[in-house]
């Protein structure tokens, strides 16, 4: 069953998020072609082949692809899909823009955010904010699937596919770029960081969210996250927010603070490899996901905790 696999990318870069739904596009069916859309995506396109279990990259060059506008790209991909049985995309902004497009085009219900394949026509999806899981059998024609890149590893290098120039497709003219404001910060991105330091509403202001947080993160070489009730409170950005309406991650090391672990916020980081919690109520619902809990105010022990770090030469 031949696959088509969207790519996540910043033109010259290939987001992390390709190699692991990469993973789950190989489970599903081979020979695998990833598709590489932008203004000028060769690099992007060049890391793309490397990937193993990749047969060939599809690259498709154009001012109307800069941006990931669904419009343009369906057009793209529409013109493909008679060659494939299946589409694959990140559950990331470009995936969930783009997918549902496609397959209300092409008739067919689309499979979102899937965390394990069991056949290449059943698919394993969380429900009702991670607490439940649902296997899901499609008998679509065309199966168009979006994952959950979370639940899987990415897929390494040591391939040497063959790259393809292709046409671009005529832009539709349905919807145009206006504008951007983009955020700029020399930590890893949250949604790929190998650690992630998150604070709660029991940071009380965004003074202290940042007097608090931010050293720590700087400390470990970690991404910043929050919990909604931050967010909504205004201590945190939207971009930093970890749950079901936010960001899904699964760091090597997720510390949360001051977070009392609302299912909403666990759905968002629970298959973390190593969950630390620091938390002054030993009842916070936190405390049962976590690998390593600390019951203590949160502005005594992270203190504590930077000054043994730096003893470790942290």
């Amino acid at each position: 069953m031949a696959t088509l696999l969207l790519a996540d990318h910043h033109e010259d870069t290939l987001g992390d998020a390709t190699a692991k739904a990469l993973t789950a596009a190989v489970q599903i069916g081979t020979p695998v072609h990833i598709l590489v859309a932008g203004k000028s995506p060769k690099g992007a396109a060049e890391q793309a082949a490397k990937l193993e279990g990749v047969e060939k990259v599809l690259v498709a060059s154009g001012d109307h692809y800069a941006h990931g506008l669904a419009e343009p790209f369906t057009a793209l991909i529409i013109g493909l899909m008679d060659g494939y049985d299946a589409l694959v995309s990140s559950s990331s902004t470009t995936g969930k823009n783009i997918l549902p497009r496609v397959a209300a085009k092409l008739d067919v219900m689309q499979v979102s955010d899937i965390s394990k394949v069991e056949a290449p026509d059943t698919f394993e999806r969380p429900v009702y904010a991670g607490n439940a899981l649902q296997i899901v059998k499609c008998s679509e024609p065309k199966k168009i699937v979006t994952v959950r890149t979370a639940a899987f590893q990415a897929t390494g290098e040591g391939g040497s596919a063959a790259v393809e120039e292709i046409s671009a497709a005529e832009d539709p003219g349905l919807s145009s770029f206006v504008g951007e404001e983009l955020t700029k910060s020399d930590r890893p991105e949250l949604g790929s960081a190998k650690i992630v330091v998150s604070g709660g509403r029991a940071m009380g202001s965004a003074e202290k969210f940042k007097e608090v947080i931010e050293p720590l993160a700087d400390q470990l070489g970690a991404a910043i996250g929050a919990s909604r009730a931050a967010v909504d409170s205004g201590y945190a950005p939207n971009d930093q927010q970890v749950g079901q309406t936010g960001k899904v991650v699964a760091p090597e090391l997720y510390v949360a603070l001051g977070i009392s672990g609302a299912i909403q916020h666990l759905a968002g980081m629970k298959d973390s490899k190593v969950i630390v919690a620091i938390n002054k109520d030993e009842e916070a619902p936190i405390f049962q996901v976590a690998d390593y809990g600390l019951v203590a105010d949160l502005f005594t022990a992270v203190p504590e905790l930077r000054e043994e770090l730096a003893k470790a030469g942290k």
